[in-house]
């Protein structure tokens, strides 16, 4: 792991997507009743190692919220000109010309600023203005616009400019890491190939490497989407994984084929049966049940119908409430492994798990487990 070589330098608290996205939703909220009152708003600060999904987190939060969008990306700039505008004659007068990427209609908005610190100690300098006032010597921000940055970590080996204290306490900070269920039910809502959601459910430790990254891995899975028969194509598979992924990475996605790991049952697998002992119970017994335990894939099986349930849109029928009852059920499920799914189904603001909690033993499972 990257963090194991390096002494990072990061800011803020470090947790998961989830929670970046309350956090980042929570100052925007802020900064707009602040603004209301005449008062300086806070621009956020995102850091996190590459490619853990740092810029898609402000993006959805934009789309989700309808807010307007901007995006410059600071270490593209040459001169001072690219960030405050280039000088024009007006009737004689001599003024600025802002860039094109500056916003020019009132907000709701937001402003990436993706990257920050690589960009040179020039404009470093110059965007320190713009996180104090919103608006340099040369334009302003309009009405309603939120600056939000993401920076990778100093300390380490990446090529970035250090930030000083006086810039850092123009902001507002947060470190994102991988948490593998947020990243699952991201890849669930994006149509990520589900044998690639297997795989990194089953093997979290190897999703944030030195080139395997969250990114990495959905450019990978993206490029296997089409193949229906993995097996059947191992060179070419290989091909593709050494392409984009770590050696270590890419063994383990080789091993995971060759123990037909792939061929895990689905969630709509798992609901929609009308034999469960025959279609669901007992080949999952035949995966897990080995020695040892595996763990990993019992795990994984869980989290997935969990996130399916989650982003269900219709009520489930009565018979796939009792297949998802009958696999919470399953006797052979690991104690620790069954609660951490009733959890999720209990915090989960979606009425259809409510419904699979109105079993009686499975509530019993619930309170003897707190």
């Amino acid at each position: 792991m990257k963090e194991s070589q390096y002494n990072y330098t990061y800011y803020g608290t470090k947790t998961h997507a989830s929670e970046v996205v309350n956090f980042v939703e929570h100052i925007l909220m802020s900064n707009q009743k602040g603004e209301a009152q005449g008062k300086k708003k806070s621009p956020i600060c995102i850091w996190g190692t590459h490619g853990i999904g740092k810029t898609q987190i402000v993006e959805q939060i934009a789309k989700s919220n309808n807010y307007k969008w901007a995006y410059i990306a600071p270490a593209q700039f040459e001169e001072m000109g690219d960030l405050i505008g280039m000088p024009t004659l007006e009737d004689g007068v001599m003024k600025f010309k802002a860039p094109d990427w500056v916003p020019t209609e009132e907000g709701p908005g937001i402003l990436l600023i993706d990257d920050v610190n690589r960009a040179d100690d020039r404009i470093l300098r110059g965007i320190m203005q713009l996180l104090q006032n919103y608006e340099l010597i040369s334009w302003k921000m309009p009405k309603g616009w939120e600056i939000v940055l993401t920076a990778n970590p100093d300390g380490g080996d990446y090529s970035v400019t250090p930030m000083d204290n006086a810039l850092l306490t123009r902001m507002m900070h947060i470190t994102m890491r991988f948490n593998v269920k947020d990243w699952a039910l991201w890849a669930e809502q994006n149509n990520v190939d589900q044998r690639g959601i297997n795989f990194v459910l089953t093997y979290p430790e190897l999703a944030n490497g030195q080139r395997t990254t969250p990114r990495t891995l959905v450019q990978f899975f993206d490029t296997i989407e089409h193949i229906e028969n993995l097996d059947q194509n191992l060179s070419l598979i290989q091909l593709l994984a050494d392409s984009s992924l770590d050696q270590n990475t890419a063994t383990s996605f080789m091993s995971f084929i060759n123990q037909n790991l792939e061929r895990m049952i689905s969630p709509e697998e798992i609901m929609s049966t009308l034999d469960f002992e025959k279609e669901v119970k007992i080949p999952v017994a035949e995966m897990v049940c080995k020695s040892p335990f595996r763990m990993d894939i019992m795990a994984t099986l869980c989290t997935r119908l969990v996130n399916h349930l989650k982003l269900s849109k219709g009520m489930p029928t009565p018979t796939e409430i009792q297949n998802i009852q009958q696999f919470i059920k399953m006797d052979f499920i690991p104690n620790d492994i069954r609660m951490t799914m009733l959890q999720d189904i209990v915090g989960a603001e979606n009425q259809a798990l409510k419904m699979v909690m109105a079993d009686a033993e499975i509530s019993m499972m619930l309170l003897q487990g707190m």
